[in-house]
């Protein structure tokens, strides 16, 4: 994962979610026998209602792929509700597409039992929760991103942007992965 600028934006968000070492490598798998590199998958996005269900479609292929079925009802969820989130609040240039040259980007990366789903945006706004009135149709997606994963948040990338994460994990919690 080293070598690959363009995927710098997933790996700071590994690292601020604590599941890379400052030295970008996988923490250690508590499980023995496990020793095996990160699995990445990216997916860069349009910014199109279908976008949402493509994603999850990438989303739950992906897990099924990677045999991580306990909780990819969650992530895919998750996954949806970063993606909206994003749609909805990234600045929008005037042909449509998202702001100055950063397109939306979907990320998932399993080093050991743990996945982490990250969602980067041209936005710089930082994600807080509403309180949605009653009725609201919307304002609800950080509370049903916080309620369906172990931990989430967000990390500013310098002038280009944000990433939005959301951890999981199928083991029990590692004591660094705790809220």
């Amino acid at each position: 994962m080293d070598g690959d600028a363009g995927r710098r934006w997933l790996i700071v968000a590994a690292e601020r979610a604590g599941l890379l070492s400052a030295d970008r490598g996988a923490r250690p798998d508590p499980v023995a026998g496990r020793g095996r590199l990160p699995r990445v998958a990216t997916r860069t996005l349009g910014t199109s209602t279908g976008s949402v269900r493509a994603a999850r479609d990438f989303t739950l292929a992906t897990l099924h792929q990677w045999n991580v079925a306990e909780r990819s009802d969650d992530i895919a969820i998750v996954v949806s509700e970063l993606l909206t989130n994003a749609l909805r609040h990234a600045p929008q240039d005037p042909g449509g597409g998202t702001g100055p040259g950063r397109p939306i980007q979907l990320g998932l990366l399993q080093p050991g039992p743990y996945v982490l789903c990250a969602v980067a945006d041209p936005g710089t706004a930082a994600p807080v929760p509403q309180t949605p009135r009653f009725l609201a149709e919307t304002g609800r997606g950080l509370h049903i991103i916080c309620a369906l994963s172990d931990r989430w948040g967000y990390t500013a990338l310098n002038d280009t942007g944000k990433v939005v994460w959301a951890t999981f994990t199928s083991g029990p919690a590692a004591p660094w992965l705790a809220r």
